[in-house]
């Protein structure tokens, strides 16, 4: 098993570095491409949503995990947390934006969100059921 922590400026510019560093270390681990797409899309949608919609961490960073065991990526982004929990958006032809987790859901072979107090985290697996134990 692999596993990273990152701890990135809120910034929108984070998510570029963190997708960059994420697709390198798949591709060294030598993950199946289609899950490598996959979580360049998850992780790119996971940043920006948790610096559009949330707040920081008390250090003015977010933080993100990812776990590869046995072909299966698990993603994590944890945030300060906004007004609301995040959730997918309904369906609208009208809208221009609003479909990022609803990619994210469709991509996801499970995916969540656990709200703490002063933090929130979405998670996704990818490839493959999740790696995490549930309490």
């Amino acid at each position: 098993m692999s596993a990273q922590t990152l701890r990135v400026p809120w910034a929108m510019s984070s998510a570029v570095q963190v997708r960059r560093t994420l697709v390198s270390e798949l591709r060294v681990l030598e993950v199946n491409e289609t899950v490598i797409d996959e979580a360049e899309i998850v992780i790119s949608e996971l940043v920006a949503n948790a610096i559009r919609h949330a707040q920081p961490l008390p250090d003015g960073k977010i933080q993100v995990n990812w776990a590869v065991s046995d072909g299966v990526v698990e993603i994590s982004v944890t945030d300060g947390g906004g007004p609301t929990t995040p959730a997918p958006a309904p369906a609208s032809p009208w809208s221009a934006n609003g479909r990022g987790l609803r990619i994210v859901r469709s991509l996801a072979h499970e995916w969540g969100v656990k709200d703490d107090v002063g933090s929130c985290t979405v998670w996704v697996s990818l490839g493959g059921p999740s790696l995490r134990d549930f309490p």
